[in-house]
């Protein structure tokens, strides 16, 4: 028989009822397994998008896309815009094709990070194990929440989403489960702010009928495979051995084999260490030119070399982002002689990456990154021979005093690097 969870005043009922004897409302959680199953997944709902209407009300009713203009992608669409077709990494202008009178913002990241760091205070406020795979979403795991609070994992999630809409201004959907991925696709199960359950008996049942690309990290390309090995559905990929699987698919048919009968072995890891720092830039026009591109380049690397600093961490490769007029994505890679944080190291390496594909072809985006972290302290180490690299760590290591004390402002670097670059004074 089904349970019952009230998530207006979170009275737990042992029965199926439809409406909350305590307090009356119809807004209730059920399930036959609802107070036994402790994982979650916590999906912040049209983040950005949510961020933004909460601090603009005469935006609550219109359409709106957050993204990076005409020739960027949508990074969030609001429900309303949704209705009309506009998704997440839509590019822009089809975007606004689908759905001409919607309100465009470009995204305020600081803002989002200070709202994201407030959510996973209340996260923490009821288990030490989150798991935030982004932003706006994240794995809890809520063993033992019974004995410490007093009230089961359902009620502690209802209560956390009532607090995330009071106190952060948004919305959550919760999805719950026995396992990480159930709990994940529990969550796109209903939304805005919804609360669903996928319980252990139901589990094999609830997947069969689902094509295999719903499965989380089945993305197109091998969703194709899939398709051609005779898998489209997940009771396909149920109905064969996961010795089979593992054969045609090496590990990721084992761990094909697991999801599809609704097993997934992970644990809630609290501290996901980052492998890439990057940054990157969508041009408003296509942009061929090697001296233009090493001029967005520039500022890409000062802000890579940022991030590394204030993350306490070096990159031991340098990654070269480019993605061309017809969409096509190129990634060039270097490995450095020692670990950087600087923005003139990465600068150095990267621009020969640069200067080999910039072959008269039209370019829409450039990206730097710096892979391999690794601990600072072995990062940028001083080089008898090299007076001019080391001169330059040093000048670098000067600016990022003075900015550290008087902002960012207070000193300009060259507009963009290399041998030939002038000082902006």
């Amino acid at each position: 028989m089904s349970q019952s969870l009230c998530r207006a005043c979170l009275t737990e009922i042992p029965a199926a009822v439809d409406a909350c004897p305590a307090c009356g409302s119809t807004r209730l959680a059920r399930h036959p397994e609802l107070f036994s199953l402790t994982f979650a997944h916590v999906d912040c709902d049209a983040f950005y998008a949510s961020i933004e209407k909460r601090d603009r009300p005469d935006l609550r009713d219109k359409p709106l896309l957050i993204g990076g203009g005409q020739r960027g992608v949508v990074a969030t669409a609001c429900y309303i815009a949704r209705r009309f077709g506009p998704h997440s990494a839509m590019p822009m202008y089809k975007a606004l094709r689908l759905c001409p009178d919607a309100v465009v913002l470009r995204p305020d990241m600081p803002k989002y990070a200070a709202v994201s760091r407030q959510i996973r205070g209340i996260f923490e406020t009821y288990t030490p194990l989150v798991e935030f795979l982004s932003l706006d979403e994240a794995f809890l795991d809520l063993s033992g929440c019974e004995d410490l609070f007093g009230e089961s994992a359902a009620a502690i999630l209802a209560r956390i989403q009532a607090r995330v809409r009071e106190e952060a201004g948004i919305g959550i959907s919760i999805g719950l489960s026995y396992n990480k991925f159930l709990a994940k696709m529990a969550s796109d199960l209903d939304k805005p702010e919804g609360f669903a359950v996928i319980g252990r008996s139901e589990a094999r049942d609830f997947l069969a009928p689902r094509p295999v690309r719903d499965i989380p990290g089945v993305g197109e390309a091998f969703a194709r495979r899939l398709f051609q090995a005779g898998y489209k559905t997940i009771a396909d990929l149920q109905a064969v051995s996961e010795t089979r699987l593992a054969q045609q698919f090496g590990a990721l048919g084992r761990a094909l084999a697991q999801r599809a009968r609704g097993t997934d072995p992970r644990r809630v890891t609290p501290h996901r260490e980052a492998k890439s720092i990057s940054a990157e830039t969508t041009f408003d026009t296509d942009i061929a030119s090697l001296a233009d591109l090493e001029r967005r380049l520039w500022p890409l690397c000062e802000k890579v070399a940022a991030r590394c600093k204030k993350s306490g961490a070096a990159g031991e490769s340098v990654v070269l982002k480019l993605k061309t007029a017809r969409f096509q994505t190129l990634t060039r890679s270097r490995r450095l002689p020692d670990p950087t944080q600087m923005a003139e190291t990465i600068w150095r390496h990267a621009r020969p990456l640069l200067a080999r594909e910039a072959d008269g072809r039209a370019f829409r985006l450039i990206g730097i990154g710096v892979a391999d972290l690794c601990d600072p302290a072995r990062a940028d180490p001083p080089d008898l021979f090299d007076t001019a690299q080391a001169r330059a760590v040093r000048a670098e290591r000067a600016i990022d005093t003075v900015r550290d004390r008087f902002g960012t402002d207070a000193i300009g670097r060259r507009s963009f690097g290399g041998d030939d670059a002038e000082p902006d004074g």
